[in-house]
């Protein structure tokens, strides 16, 4: 056997006795266990509700509580964007189908469909299209602003530093609930139920009939409302049944 095919078979032996028989064994690499190891063969669990209980900044503009109610009231009804009519295929009853079909683009209003339709000079490429009345310039920069801070699923407890129903005014309370939740509606023009509730004496009528409060509190005999969306928050009928109580001031 000649001296160079002694060193190769000489080497082997040490290379075998290193590293085992097989070529495709490797140093064994150290594993640090997962303390919370998430099943990766299913869908990951959802983050934590964080906002649960956490009271609302006035600088931030939240989609449950703001923006849904809005695009609920308004634009989700039948013959719009409702699940049942999808008008083009555009669906505006949760975060999903919104952000799905509504054409969104997270801090770029102008580039949203969602906005540029509700600021449209056409009207008849105008959003809510009649007899739905305009949203006001007031709810079109909340979705503006909302769109702007990223579009984001946020919610929020209005109710989070108690529920104060002292001194409830229809001007800086119960009327901006309406125009989110109700004018879609309940607006001037063929108002579901033959009721408008676009101002002070239409609401005052039926705030004092007790049918206001009969749907907002979900009392049995009255149709529940808002139709279609979530109910207000306890906080919200303790409000405006106070402002009821105290005769339904235009204050």
């Amino acid at each position: 056997m000649s001296r160079i095919v002694v060193v190769v078979a000489i080497g082997a032996l040490i290379l075998l006795e290193l590293f085992g028989a097989s070529s495709c064994k490797h140093f064994p690499v150290e594993v640090i266990p997962d303390p919370d190891p998430i099943d990766t063969t299913i869908n990951p669990p959802p983050p934590p509700d964080d906002t649960l209980g956490a009271p609302c900044d006035t600088n931030v503009v939240y989609f449950e509580q703001q923006i849904l109610p809005i695009l609920i009231s308004n634009c989700a009804i039948s013959g719009c964007h409702n699940v049942d009519s999808h008008q083009e295929n555009v669906v505006l009853v949760s975060y999903e189908s919104i952000m799905n079909t509504a054409d969104v683009e997270p801090f770029l209003p102008g580039e949203s469909k969602l906005y540029k339709v509700l600021i449209e000079d056409n009207p008849d490429k105008q959003m809510p299209q009649p007899p739905v009345q305009p949203l006001s310039a007031a709810q079109i920069n909340l979705i503006a602003t909302w769109i702007l801070q990223g579009a984001q699923n946020l919610s929020c407890d209005p109710d989070a530093a108690g529920c104060d129903t002292t001194h409830v005014t229809f001007t800086g309370y119960v009327f901006p609930v309406i125009q989110s939740y109700c004018l879609g509606c309940h607006g001037s023009v063929s108002p579901v139920g033959g009721f408008s509730l676009n101002t002070y004496e239409a609401v005052k009528d039926v705030a004092l009939s007790g049918k206001l409060y009969g749907a907002i509190a979900h009392q049995q005999g009255f149709s529940p409302m808002p139709q279609g969306g979530n109910p207000l928050s306890d906080c919200r009928v303790q409000k405006i049944n106070a402002w009821i109580d105290a005769g339904a001031l235009n204050n």
